[in-house]
C-alpha cells in the first residue's frame, strides 16, 4: 500500500437478515434484505433526536456520517423476490429499484410511482438522467422507455439482440451491451449493432460508465478505455490483481470489488496501486456523495476518503511525488494559494530527489514548475562562479518554501504543515555527488533550464532597462532600490545603473549558462549568446575565458560591453602571436590581421581616433584593407593624413597613393600637392645625392621620379607654381616642362623637350595632349599648339635665348594668390601676338571641316625667321608636317617654312591635305546641287498651290460672320474650301494677336 487514500469505517453491523441490496439518501441508508423489507438506517446522533414530520425531508445536503448507523424503521413486503439492484435518482427525487420487475417510488415516503411491467424478468438496466431514459435488458431484448415527468413512463424502443445481456450503460445516444464474451454498441435508433472487441474467458462483462462520458470495460482483470462509439482510447489499461465484479469511479481512483478484497487504483497512468481494503464476502459496492458503501452479508462499511492534504503528506513521505502534485491538482479553489505554495515545495523536493538520483534534465523539469528563483538553483552547482548581489538575497539551502499555514485545521483545508524538506548531506564526505554535480549531463541539464528561463528573464530587464531611459528622458529620474554600481553598456542595452532585481537575476542567469556552455564544449553557443543581448558579468566572464582560452568569445565579451580598446589590444596580440614562428599550443585559431579591420568598421562613425589608432598595427600589412576602411566608414581624409604624418610617415604616401588609386575624385586638392609634395621631396634628395657624387644622368629614372612623373600628369589639385620654385635650374627638366604645360607656358614646355632633353616624339606626345584636350573643351586655339612645335623647330636660337632667365621671370611675376590650374590643358585662351594670315571664306570652311585652325600662334610670329640657318631643324618640321597634317593650319604652316623649302618635301604633308580639300569641296558641291534641287520643288509646289480656283456664287458664306460674301473681298484658308470675308479675317488675326500679347490676370 502507497498511502490511505480511504478510511474503512463500519456503519451497519450484525444484520439480522442477509442484504441483498443498499442504496443511500442524504444521510441515511437504505438496506433491501432477503425477507423482502427494506430497512432504513440513521446515524446514532440523528435516530436520538428524530426530525419531525415536516421537517422529515432527507436533505440531500446531508452526507454519510462516520459513525455507527441503528436501524430507523422497517417496510415490511417491499419487494417479494430478492432485490437485485436499487437507484435513487436525486435529480427526480426516486428511488429505482430491480427485482420481480423495474419499479419507481417517491422518495422520502417510498410510496410506490410506477411499475414497469414489461420489465419482469430483466435483469439489468441503465439509467440516463440527462434525458430521463431508461433502458433494461431482458432475456434477448433491449427495451428503452422515458420518464414523461408525472407518474408515468412511456415505451419508446424494443430491439432483439443475439444474446442475453450481462452488463450495460447509455454512452450518449447509445447502448454499450456486455453480452456473454463482448461487447456490442446498439444503436437506440435504429437497432444497430457495432462490435466492440471480445470480453473476457473467466469474468463476465463489465461495463461501467466514466463521469466524462467515455466508458471503463473489463476484460477479466484488465479494464479498457473506450468512447461513446466504442473506439480505443490512448490513456491505458487499468490493471487489477484479479478480475473485478464491480467497478467505481471516484476520481482520482477506481475502486474495484475483488473477490477478496477491495482495490483501489489511481486513475493517472499507469494506473498504481494505491490501497487495499480487506473485506470478504462483499455482495454490493455503492458510490454515495464522497463515500464508498460496501455492503457484506450481514454489516455494511464506508469508506470514507482521507483529506488530500493528508493524502499529499503521506505520498511526499513515501517519495511518490508524481501522485502528490495531482493530488494538488484537486484541491479546493479558494485554497489556491496554499495549493501553490505545496506544489512548489513538492516540485523542490521531487527536483531534489531526481537530481541526487541521477535525472537530471526531469530534476530541472520540475525546478521550472516549482518557479524557484534561479539562484536556488544554481547553488547545487558549487563551481560556477556567481556575481554577488545586494538586492538578490543569498539562496537557502532546501529550503522549505511550503507556505503552509501552521494555524489551518489539516482536515479543512486538505493541507498538512508537517512536510519538511528532504534532508540531503553537503558535507565534505560527499565528493563523489560534488563531482557529479559538475559532469556533463549534470551542466547539459542546466543549460536547458537556464534556456527556458532566460526569455522572461532578459526580457523584464530590458523592460526595466527601457522604463529606466525614458523616465531620463523627460527628467523625472530615479534612484532604483539596492546597490547603485555601474556595468558598461551591452549590446542594446543603455548606459544605466543595474540596480534592479530583473537586470541583476538577469546577469546572474548569462553569467552562469555562459560557463555552463563552455564547460560542455559549446563555444560556439557560447558565441552566439554573446553576440546578442546579454547582461553576462564582464569580470567574472573575462577570467573565466582566459582560463580556458576562450579568445573569440572574450572578444565578443569586450565587443557587446563596448570595451573596445581592451578587444582590440587583444586580437593584436593574439594576431601577433598567430603570426609568429612559434605560435603558442593554446592558440588553437589562427588570427589575421583582417580581423581588427572587420572589428574596426562599425566603429568608424563612432569613435574614429580609436580607429585610426589601431589601424596602424595593419596598415603595412594590408594597406588596401585599410584604406578601404577609411574610405567605407567616411572618415575625413585630412585627419586620416594628419595622423599618419604624426605616427606613421612612412605610409602615408602609401595612404595617398591607394586612396587616390580608389577614389580619384574623394581626394582634396590639398591631399594631391601633399602628395606630390612628398614625391618631389625625395626626389630632390635623391638628386642631391647622385650629384654630389657626379652621377647624375637626367635620363636616370627612380621609381618615386616616376611616381611623380605620373601624379604631375595625371592629377590637378597642386599648385605648378609651388613646385617649380623647388626644381633646379640645371636638373629634373621633365618635371619642369609639365609644370609649365600645367601653367599654359606651352613655348618653354616645347622647348625642354626639344632643346634640353631633346625628345622630339615626348613635343609631339605633348602637342597630342593639348590638341585633344582643346578638342573635349571646344577650345578654338587648340590647333595652334602644333605652330608654336613648328617655330621652335624653325627658330631654334629665339627660343633657347634666355631661357633660363624667362623661367625665373615668369615665376616672379606670378601673383602669390594665383589660383590653381584647372584639370584641362588649353582651357585657357592661349596668348597670341599677331595675326599670321586672312584666308578666304570658302578656304576658311574646308580648312575648319579637315580639322585644322586659324586661330594664334602661342609663340611672338612678327620676328622674321633666318633664311638659309644652319640651325633650322628642317627634318622634325617635314615630319611633322607629314605625321599630323589634319590637324595643322596649312595656310599659316606655309608661311611660317623657309622659301627655299622644296616642294616634293612637302608632299607628306600637301598631298593628303588637298585630296580632303578636294574631296570637302566635292561634297559641298554636291550638297549646293540637292539644295537648289528642293528649292526648285519648292517653288513648283508654291505655284500648283497658287492655281488653285474658288468659285463663289450667291450662296457663298462667310465662315466667321455667316453672312453672304457677294462682291467683297475675300480670304480663302489653305485648305481650299473655307471662304471669310477678308475685314473678318483681320478681325480674327488682330484677336489673336491681342490675346497672345496680353498677361494672364492673377487670380
Amino acid at each position: 500500500m502507497v498511502h490511505s487514500a480511504y478510511d474503512s469505517f463500519q456503519l451497519v453491523s450484525n444484520s439480522s437478515t442477509r442484504i441483498d441490496a443498499i442504496e443511500s439518501y442524504a444521510s441515511t441508508l437504505l438496506l433491501s434484505c432477503s425477507d423482502g423489507s427494506l430497512r432504513i438506517y440513521a446515524p446514532d446522533s440523528s435516530a436520538r433526536s428524530p426530525p419531525s414530520p415536516s421537517e422529515y425531508n432527507y436533505s440531500q445536503t446531508l452526507e454519510l456520517k462516520k459513525e455507527p448507523y441503528v436501524l430507523e424503521r422497517t417496510i415490511n413486503g417491499f419487494s417479494k423476490k430478492p432485490m437485485l439492484a436499487m437507484e435513487v435518482l436525486n435529480s427526480r427525487e426516486l428511488l429505482l429499484s430491480l427485482s420481480e420487475s423495474i419499479a419507481f417510488h417517491r422518495l422520502p415516503n417510498l410510496e410506490t410511482l410506477a411499475v414497469i411491467t414489461k420489465a419482469k424478468g430483466a435483469n439489468a438496466y441503465s439509467w440516463d438522467d440527462r434525458r430521463g431514459f431508461l433502458c433494461f435488458a431482458r432475456q434477448k431484448r433491449v427495451c428503452i422507455f422515458r420518464h414523461d415527468g408525472g407518474r408515468g413512463f412511456v415505451e419508446v424502443k424494443e430491439f432483439g439482440i443475439p444474446d442475453t445481456v450481462k452488463s450495460m450503460s447509455w454512452c450518449g445516444e447509445n447502448i454499450c451491451l456486455g453480452i456473454r464474451r463482448e461487447y456490442v454498441i446498439l444503436n437506440s435508433t435504429n437497432g444497430a449493432l457495432s462490435e466492440v472487441f471480445p470480453s473476457g474467458r473467466t469474468a463476465p462483462p463489465l461495463v461501467v460508465s466514466l463521469p466524462s462520458g467515455e466508458l471503463l470495460l473489463g476484460k477479466d482483470n484488465i479494464g479498457v478505455f473506450v468512447d461513446q462509439n466504442g473506439k480505443l482510447l490512448q490513456e491505458g489499461r487499468i490493471c487489477w490483481s484479479e478480475a473485478p465484479a464491480a467497478i467505481l469511479v471516484q476520481k482520482p481512483y477506481a475502486v474495484g470489488l475483488l473477490p477478496r478484497h477491495v482495490e483501489i487504483r489511481s486513475l493517472r497512468d499507469p494506473y498504481p496501486l494505491i490501497q487495499t481494503v480487506v473485506l470478504r464476502n462483499v455482495r454490493r459496492l455503492l458510490q454515495s456523495a464522497h463515500v464508498i458503501i460496501v455492503a457484506l452479508e450481514n454489516s455494511v462499511y464506508g469508506l470514507f476518503p482521507v483529506p488530500l492534504g493528508a493524502q499529499i503528506v503521506q505520498l511526499t513521505a513515501s517519495g511518490n511525488f508524481e501522485e502528490a502534485l495531482s493530488l494538488c491538482k484537486l484541491l479546493p479553489p479558494e485554497d489556491s494559494s496554499l495549493r501553490a505554495a505545496k506544489e512548489q515545495s513538492i516540485h523542490i523536493r521531487y527536483a531534489h530527489y531526481l537530481f541526487e538520483n541521477g535525472s537530471y534534465e526531469e530534476a530541472m523539469e520540475h525546478f521550472l514548475a516549482s518557479q524557484v528563483e534561479i539562484n536556488y538553483v544554481l547553488s547545487l552547482y558549487p563551481s560556477i562562479v556567481l556575481p554577488k548581489s545586494s538586492v538578490i538575497p543569498e539562496p537557502e539551502k532546501y529550503m522549505d518554501i511550503s507556505g503552509d499555514d501552521p494555524d489551518l485545521p489539516r482536515g479543512s483545508s486538505g493541507m498538512s504543515d508537517d512536510m519538511e524538506p528532504p534532508h540531503t548531506s553537503y558535507s565534505e564526505e560527499s565528493a563523489d555527488l560534488e563531482s557529479r554535480k559538475m559532469s556533463h549531463n549534470t551542466l547539459m541539464a542546466l543549460i536547458k533550464f537556464l534556456q527556458r528561463k532566460r526569455y522572461g528573464v532578459v526580457e523584464k530587464a530590458a523592460a526595466e532597462g527601457t522604463e529606466e531611459a525614458v523616465s531620463d528622458a523627460v527628467g523625472n529620474n530615479f534612484v532604483a532600490y539596492g546597490n547603485s554600481r555601474m556595468k558598461k553598456p551591452s549590446k542594446g542595452r543603455a548606459n544605466t545603473p543595474i540596480s534592479s532585481i530583473a537586470r541583476d537575476i538577469a546577469t546572474i542567469l548569462d553569467t552562469a549558462l555562459l560557463q555552463a556552455l563552455l564547460l560542455t564544449g559549446q563555444p560556439s553557443a557560447a558565441l552566439e549568446l554573446l553576440k546578442g543581448l546579454n547582461y553576462c558579468d564582464v569580470r567574472i566572464c573575462e577570467e573565466f575565458l582566459l582560463e580556458r582560452n576562450q579568445y573569440a568569445c572574450l572578444l565578443e565579451l569586450y565587443k557587446c560591453n563596448a570595451m573596445h580598446r581592451e578587444a582590440l589590444q587583444l586580437l593584436h596580440k593574439l594576431v601577433e602571436e598567430s603570426n609568429s614562428n612559434n605560435p603558442p599550443a593554446d592558440l588553437t585559431h589562427k588570427f589575421k590581421p583582417e580581423m581588427i579591420i572587420e572589428y574596426l568598421k562599425p566603429l568608424c562613425g563612432t569613435d574614429p581616433m580609436l580607429v585610426l589608432e589601431f589601424s596602424m598595427l595593419v596598415l603595412e600589412s594590408c594597406p588596401s584593407q585599410t584604406i578601404e576602411l577609411f574610405l567605407s566608414g567616411n572618415i575625413p581624409a585630412d585627419l586620416v593624413n594628419s595622423y599618419l604624418k604624426q605616427h606613421a610617415p612612412n605610409m602615408q604616401t602609401t595612404y595617398l597613393e591607394l586612396m587616390l588609386a580608389m577614389n580619384e575624385n574623394g581626394i582634396s586638392g590639398n591631399l594631391q600637392n601633399e602628395m606630390v609634395q612628398i614625391y618631389l621631396s625625395e626626389v630632390l634628395d635623391w638628386y642631391t645625392d647622385l650629384n654630389s657624387q657626379k652621377e647624375w644622368d637626367e635620363k636616370t629614372y627612380s621609381p618615386t621620379r616616376k611616381k611623380l612623373l605620373s601624379a604631375l600628369d595625371s592629377i590637378s589639385g597642386y599648385n605648378p607654381e609651388v613646385l617649380l620654385k623647388r626644381l633646379p635650374p640645371d636638373a629634373l627638366y621633365e618635371e619642369r616642362a609639365i609644370l609649365l604645360g600645367k601653367m599654359n607656358q606651352h613655348e618653354l614646355a616645347l622647348s625642354i623637350y626639344v632643346h634640353k632633353l631633346n625628345v622630339p616624339d615626348l613635343a609631339l606626345s605633348y602637342c597630342d595632349r593639348v590638341y585633344e584636350s582643346g578638342l573635349q573643351q571646344s577650345a578654338k586655339s587648340f590647333g595652334n599648339i602644333y605652330l608654336t612645335l613648328l617655330q621652335i623647330y624653325l627658330n631654334p636660337q629665339k627660343t633657347t635665348k634666355n631661357f633660363e632667365k624667362r623661367i625665373t621671370n615668369l615665376i616672379s611675376t606670378q601673383s602669390p594668390g594665383i589660383p590653381k590650374v584647372g584639370p584641362g590643358i588649353g582651357k585657357t585662351k592661349i596668348r597670341l601676338s599677331k595675326k599670321i594670315a586672312e584666308i578666304e571664306g570658302a578656304e576658311e570652311t574646308r580648312i575648319s571641316q579637315s580639322g585644322t585652325d586659324s586661330g594664334k600662334s602661342d609663340g611672338d610670329t612678327d620676328d622674321v625667321i633666318e633664311e638659309g640657318s644652319s640651325t633650322i631643324m628642317l627634318d622634325k618640321v617635314l615630319d611633322l608636317l607629314g605625321r599630323r597634317w589634319d590637324r595643322i593650319n596649312g595656310a599659316q604652316a606655309l608661311r611660317l617654312l623657309p622659301r627655299e623649302t622644296k616642294l616634293k618635301n612637302l608632299l607628306p604633308f600637301l598631298g593628303p591635305l588637298l585630296r580632303k580639300s578636294s574631296e570637302a569641296y566635292r561634297n559641298f558641291s554636291v550638297i549646293k546641287s540637292l539644295r537648289e534641287s528642293e528649292n526648285l520643288q519648292v517653288k513648283d509646289e508654291l505655284y500648283s498651290q497658287r492655281k488653285n480656283v474658288v468659285k463663289i456664287s450667291g450662296d457663298s458664306m462667310c465662315s466667321l460672320c455667316n453672312k453672304k460674301i457677294g462682291t467683297s473681298v475675300f480670304a480663302v484658308y489653305p485648305n481650299g474650301k473655307t471662304i471669310v470675308h477678308f475685314v473678318c479675317f483681320k478681325d480674327s488675326q488682330n484677336m489673336k494677336a491681342v490675346s497672345k500679347n496680353t498677361p494672364l490676370r492673377k487670380r
